[in-house]
């Protein structure tokens, strides 16, 4: 039942949202140059990698090593109402289509993040990871990483019909607000570095 509304929500969605698309990958392309989907492969399902596609919002800016310059000089006004609006996580409507992810469950972190879980944290990997999820619409930002896999967890075991449709509408809410986009100390999410970090911010949400 999950599968079949994942894909009926996100053909529609993408569907009713193509001139969107379209138009958000023009600007992209005029005001943040190629490529304008940004990739990178992410842990899924019982940690079976995947791609995860989502729109740039950052410029490719280096120092004169070639070096990527700090996240918060690349991020743009753009980049930034981009973020705002939720409008650079379109892409992965596809990574649902695909049936990689799903519209409702954990997060997808970063593929070092693996070793580094508890057994109890690394539970969070029992179930698709989704485009928005129990933790994105209670706190996200201002939440510590401990708790937002708590969150995490507790979608696993608590997971249905009902609290997804429940999900779904908080984001909506969420976006349409505006709440709860960034950091005010951040522009991505710091790094986990384990245990011992668990009790810091997670901040913004890749």
């Amino acid at each position: 039942m999950k599968r079949a509304f994942d894909l009926i929500v996100s053909i529609t969605c993408f569907t009713l949202f193509l001139p969107l698309i379209i138009i958000t990958t023009i600007l992209i392309k005029i005001k943040l140059g190629s490529p304008v989907i940004f990739k990178q492969q992410r842990p899924g399902l019982n940690d079976k990698p995947f791609v995860l596609y989502k729109f740039r919002s950052m410029t490719d800016e280096r120092d004169e090593n070639g070096d990527l310059l700090p996240d918060h000089i690349r991020l743009t006004q753009f980049g930034k109402l981009l973020r705002q609006l939720s409008l650079d996580e379109l892409p992965q409507l596809l990574n649902v289509i695909k049936g990689e992810m799903s519209l409702v469950g954990p997060r997808p972190l970063m593929m070092e993040y693996l070793p580094l879980y508890t057994t109890e944290q690394a539970r969070r990997h029992l179930v698709k990871p989704g485009i928005t999820g129990w933790a994105q619409v209670n706190g996200r930002n201002a939440i510590t990483w401990e708790e937002k896999f708590k969150m995490d967890v507790w979608y696993v075991d608590n997971r249905n019909f009902f609290l997804d449709m429940k999900i779904l509408f908080l984001t909506v809410k969420k976006v349409l607000v505006s709440d709860g986009v960034s950091n005010m100390n951040h522009v991505t999410m710091p790094d986990f570095e384990g245990e011992t970090q668990s009790k810091k911010p997670a901040s913004y949400d890749h």
